[in-house]
């Protein structure tokens, strides 16, 4: 009996889930794409006016479209302004050009 009462004061109430102090809560999320997506920002940053990234979609993790989505909210995260394109092979990323 003593065992069962000094569990129920330890903790406040019983709970469906384990509970954690709130500093151990992880702050950013790593999603399923974030090694993709950190790798073609990386090439982005690196990239000259006027030229684009060829990433061939076999390389790919994920579909084209789900790479490209991640790759938006990404850079829009960032405040990195990017356009794209694809055709049958190829998912093209350049810097877009500032509009005036």
């Amino acid at each position: 009996m003593a065992g069962q009462q000094q569990k129920s004061e330890d903790s406040q109430s019983e709970t469906s889930f384990e509970s954690i102090l709130q500093v151990d809560v992880p702050i950013s999320r790593d999603g399923k794409h974030k090694r993709i997506v950190t790798r073609l920002l990386a090439d982005i940053e690196q990239l000259k006016p006027g030229t684009a990234l060829k990433v061939p979609l076999n390389a790919l993790p994920d579909s084209k479209e789900n790479i490209r989505s991640a790759l938006n909210r990404a850079t829009r995260q960032k405040g990195i302004r990017v356009e794209t394109s694809s055709d049958a092979d190829h998912l093209y990323i350049w810097k877009a050009v500032p509009q005036k």
